[in-house]
C-alpha cells in the first residue's frame, strides 16, 4: 500500500506533506461500522433522489427508531417530557427531528440543519487554497 509519502519530491522533512490514508488506521470493527452506515446512507440515496422522496424515507426511519408525528402528539393532547423524540414534517419538502432535552428551554437548545435539495456529503480532506 502507499505510505502516503512522496519519495521523489524535491523537499523532504519536516516540510513535506505526508498523508495517512485513515481506512489503514481502522480497526477491524470500525472498518465494520462504516461499512454499514455507507451501506444505509446509499440506500438512503437510492430510496429519496427528490425532496419528497428524502421526507418519506426520513419520516420512516424516524419512526423506526421510535420518533412520533409531533401533529399526532399535539392532536391527543400529550405532553412532552425529557427524552421524548417527535417529528415534524412540513408540505412533504422538509423535516425536523425533536428530542426533547432535560434543562429549560431558557437554558438554550441544540440545533443540527441540514438541507435535502441534493442530498450528499462533500468532503475535503485538505482543501486547496490560493492566495
Amino acid at each position: 500500500m502507499h505510505s502516503g509519502r512522496l519519495e521523489n519530491a524535491p523537499f523532504k522533512g519536516e516540510f513535506a506533506m505526508y498523508r495517512k490514508n485513515a481506512w489503514e488506521n481502522l480497526a477491524e470493527d470500525e472498518k465494520e461500522q462504516l461499512s454499514a452506515f455507507a451501506k444505509d446512507y446509499m440506500a438512503f440515496l437510492n430510496n429519496g433522489k427528490t425532496e419528497r422522496e428524502c421526507v418519506a424515507e426520513g419520516v420512516r426511519q424516524a419512526e423506526a427508531k421510535g420518533f412520533k408525528n409531533l401533529m399526532d402528539v399535539v392532536k391527543n393532547g400529550e405532553t412532552l417530557k425529557a427524552g421524548d423524540r417527535v417529528y415534524r414534517a412540513w408540505m412533504n419538502k422538509d423535516i425536523m427531528l425533536f428530542i426533547i432535552g432535560e434543562k429549560p428551554m431558557e437554558c438554550g437548545m441544540n440545533i443540527l440543519g441540514a438541507h435535502i435539495d441534493s442530498p450528499r456529503i462533500d468532503i475535503k480532506q485538505n482543501p486547496l487554497y490560493e492566495d
